[in-house]
This record gives structure tokens, C-alpha cells and sequence, in this order.
């Protein structure tokens, strides 16, 4: 946090297939995975280009309220999305916990519209538009923040639910349960 690629807006990436593109992709992947997250964004290694990367495990969108929980795969794969342009598809917003590595040890309840959609390119340059709701449309909407200089804590409404992971772990009030306390980071990043 206060890095200053975090607080600027990322550049439109100019061609999704070069082979800078790709290599930093691979990068991402590796680095989201070493971290157990579900998503980062390009200006969290550092380079302002309007680049997410994302996955969301089937469990993790079950376990999330108002989730699509009754569908059969919810599951949503590793998706490489640049140049992403969102909709809000409803007003309606859910508070939900959020963590960052970019905040590293920290956790907020944050509200996040729980529809919308979600456009842009691949890695092979071909066009993605999909609807997401629930944990899929929080982890969306935290990574694209990224590429507007957005960080968590400044979408929260009520900072008196920011603190330490390690505090909600041991029972800070408005804190989840214990075993959620380790899936409650909308993205890793």
C-alpha cells in the first residue's frame, strides 16, 4: 500500500497476444498460486497494465450467501482478463471480507454490488463477457479496483471493521467464523 503503480490507473494493454504479455502472465500465475489466492492484478507485481488474473474454486462460490450454490459447477476456471470494462447489473451490494497482499495482514468488510458484468479480452485476444455474481462477482470487481489505483480499504464504509487477520482469528467482534477466516480473502492479492 502507497506503492505508487497501486494508487495511479493501469494503461490498456496493447496487444494481449505479445509475448511480454504472455511471459508476465505466467508470472502472475505463479505468484497468485504461491500466495493461495483467487485473483491478482498486473499492478500488484509492479506493472501498470489493465491486466487480472482469477479463478474461483467451486467451494468457495457455494460457501458464499446468494451465491449460485444450487448450480451444478459454479466453479469458475483460471481466467485471463485485459482491458476489462464492468457493469453493475443491480444495486443491490453485499458486505462481504476482503484481503490483499498489497495490504499484507490485514482484513476489512467491504461492499460490492453482487451482479454484474464483466468484458474484455483473453490472453489469445478473444473477446470474454460474462455475468458473475456473488464470491466470482467480488473477486471481479477487487481486481479491476486494482487497475483504477483502488485498494480495498478505500471502497469501506465503516473502517471500525478493518483489522489484523490474526485479531479476527481470535474472535475480534464482527469477526467470521474461525474456518472461514482462511477463505474470506476475496483475492490474495
Amino acid at each position: 500500500m502507497g506503492h505508487p503503480v497501486l494508487r495511479a490507473p493501469a494503461s490498456p494493454v496493447p496487444d494481449p497476444t505479445a509475448p511480454e504479455i504472455q511471459t508476465l502472465v505466467r508470472d502472475m500465475v505463479e505468484t497468485m498460486d504461491d500466495a493461495d489466492g483467487a485473483g491478482l492484478a498486473a499492478p500488484q507485481v509492479h506493472v501498470p497494465l489493465r491486466l487480472v488474473i482469477f479463478h474461483v474454486p467451486a467451494d468457495r462460490e457455494e460457501s458464499d450467501e446468494g451465491s449460485d450454490a444450487g448450480d451444478e459447477d459454479s466453479s469458475v476456471p483460471l481466467t485471463i482478463l485485459m482491458n476489462p470494462v464492468i457493469e453493475p447489473l443491480t444495486e443491490e451490494q453485499d458486505m462481504g471480507w476482503e484481503g490483499c497482499l498489497s495490504v499484507p495482514g490485514l482484513v476489512g468488510a467491504v461492499p460490492r454490488f453482487t451482479k454484474i458484468r464483466y468484458r474484455g479480452v483473453t490472453l489469445g485476444g478473444a473477446p470474454i463477457d460474462r455475468i458473475a455474481e456473488g464470491f466470482h462477482a467480488r473477486v471481479v470487481q477487487h481486481e479491476c479496483d486494482h487497475l483504477d489505483g483502488i485498494l480495498y480499504p478505500q471502497r469501506m464504509t465503516d473502517l471500525s471493521l478493518l483489522m489484523f487477520r490474526e485479531e479476527m482469528k481470535h474472535g475480534a467482534p464482527g469477526a467470521v467464523e474461525d474456518e472461514d477466516v482462511d477463505d474470506m480473502e476475496a483475492e490474495a492479492s
